[in-house]
């Protein structure tokens, strides 16, 4: 049986220091957990490009920062199989959900989203770990499925149909890695939709929050 974590973290460098999650807790939490796999928010064609010409920042710029600067160089260093798990299609990733509407609208609503986002960052220190908790997850999961009922068209791509593909990508690694310590690293908004899907998977041990 493999053995899964979930690991969410805040892409954003000022965020990472004001909610005292720098990327040396990242390395902190990953030598921990002792991954033989690191399954990473990160396109597979970007990942592709990166071992062959070392662009670290992907086919669209996308790979976040703590990929290059931290998980990258550290799985080449210790050995660690890297699986880039990521989803999505170039030419359909950059409408926004509120650009269907007119510009009033759209205004009221990114408030409402800067609202949401509010209310989600007072439960980023329910846990022992920054932004990974059930508190935390249940105010995610609420404002995604806002974003749904506002322009279910777009979230259904950039984010339903984008994490099903994650989930199937390590579930399938978990396969290719039986009895493994696989650990996925991601933005802590993924933690809710990874947990749901992957608690009852068959041949997978979930551990979430890692502690």
């Amino acid at each position: 049986m493999s053995v899964v974590g979930i690991l969410g973290m805040t892409h954003d460098e000022g965020m990472q220091k004001k909610y005292n999650f720098p990327l040396s807790r990242l390395e902190e939490l990953i030598a921990e957990f002792q991954p033989d796999v690191i399954c990473g928010e990160v396109h597979p064609s970007s990942w592709d490009l990166y071992l062959n010409t070392g662009e670290p920042f992907g086919i669209l710029g996308e790979t976040q920062n703590e990929y290059p600067d931290l998980i990258f160089p550290l799985c080449k260093k210790k050995g660690i199989a890297f699986v880039p798990v990521n989803w999505f299609e170039e030419d359909v990733f950059e409408e926004g959900p509120f650009d269907i509407y007119d510009a009033e609208t759209k205004s009221k609503l990114e408030k409402e989203l800067e609202s949401w986002n509010d209310k989600k960052l007072y439960a980023w220190n329910e846990g022992n770990i920054p932004f990974n908790s059930f508190e935390y997850d249940a105010i995610t999961k609420e404002m995604y499925n806002w974003l749904h009922s506002v322009n279910p068209e777009v979230q259904n791509i950039v984010w339903n149909s984008r994490h099903y593909i994650m989930a199937a990508r390590v579930k399938r690694a978990a396969k290719k890695y039986p009895d493994k310590r696989i650990l996925c690293i991601h933005g802590a908004d993924h933690n809710y939709w990874y947990y749901q899907s992957l608690k009852a998977e068959e041949g997978i041990e979930l551990v979430y929050p890692l502690k």
